[in-house]
């Protein structure tokens, strides 16, 4: 399956067809092997994951990214780029989310990495799917080296403007993320709080530990689900999110 320049709307056909997808977000730093990678990637696929996102906040290579890219090219889902900073940017993969990190306190994260990496995107010929990237509650790493300004968790009124301005802006998606290893995932009373207000699709992750919370999630309005900690923590829960989500069990 051929998905270079057509993830956008591989993503949006899925979506209509669907209506949930589950997305597995692998982090370079954090796989040591190729075994360990083949391992994770063949149990994520059979369980019905829609796409890989590729990325970690911290200590991922560009070697290290295009070895993830290249031993997953195999599955004929997309593999996309889930980037922390201009040095995560490759020709192999499929596509990349062109995060913007709009509660940030810091114009590099919400616009200015974005113009430089924009010319090496347009060079490699790479999809770039425009995102609103809002970190709410914990935030972990990511909220710390952004300098994200973190929505409390139940602020849905901040949350809706935030998502409001992405869809006005004309981004594709906008990106709940409640941090890596969240104690608490973003609330499915936030999610149906937005999704009553706006038409964006809404990608939500963070501390997504089991399939109740991910079941809610999607009932509450949540188009993709995505898990991360749990893939690398406990791979066999993963499976059952997954199949929770596109399964209905």
């Amino acid at each position: 399956m051929k998905l270079k320049g057509k993830v956008k709307k591989y993503i949006l056909d899925k979506l209509a067809d669907e209506k949930r997808l589950h997305f597995s977000l692998l982090d370079p730093y954090k796989i040591k092997t190729e075994n360990e990678l083949n391992y994770i990637a063949k149990n994520l696929y059979e369980a019905g994951t829609d796409a890989f996102l590729i990325g970690g906040t911290l200590g991922v290579s560009k070697e290290r990214l295009d070895f993830v890219l290249s031993s997953l090219e195999e599955y004929e889902i997309p593999k996309i780029i889930f980037p922390s900073n201009i040095n995560l940017i490759s020709e192999i993969a499929d596509a990349l989310l062109f995060l913007s990190l709009l509660n940030s306190d810091d114009i590099y994260y919400i616009i200015g990495a974005h113009i430089v990496a924009a010319p090496i995107i347009k060079m490699l010929q790479l999809e770039a799917i425009p995102t609103g990237y809002v970190i709410i509650g914990y935030g972990g790493t990511a909220a710390h080296v952004g300098r994200a300004r973190v929505i409390p968790y139940d602020n849905f009124e901040l949350a809706l403007a935030y998502t409001l301005a992405a869809e006005y802006l004309g981004m594709s998606f906008v990106y709940l993320e409640a941090g890596s290893g969240a104690p608490e995932p973003v609330r499915p009373e936030m999610i149906s709080f937005i999704k009553k207000i706006t038409n964006i699709p809404l990608i939500v992750g963070g501390g997504i530990k089991g399939v109740d919370i991910a079941r809610r999630l999607t009932e509450a309005g949540a188009d993709i689900i995505v898990t991360g900690n749990i893939i690398e923590n406990d791979l066999e829960r993963a499976i059952k999110i997954i199949r929770g989500i596109k399964n209905n069990w």
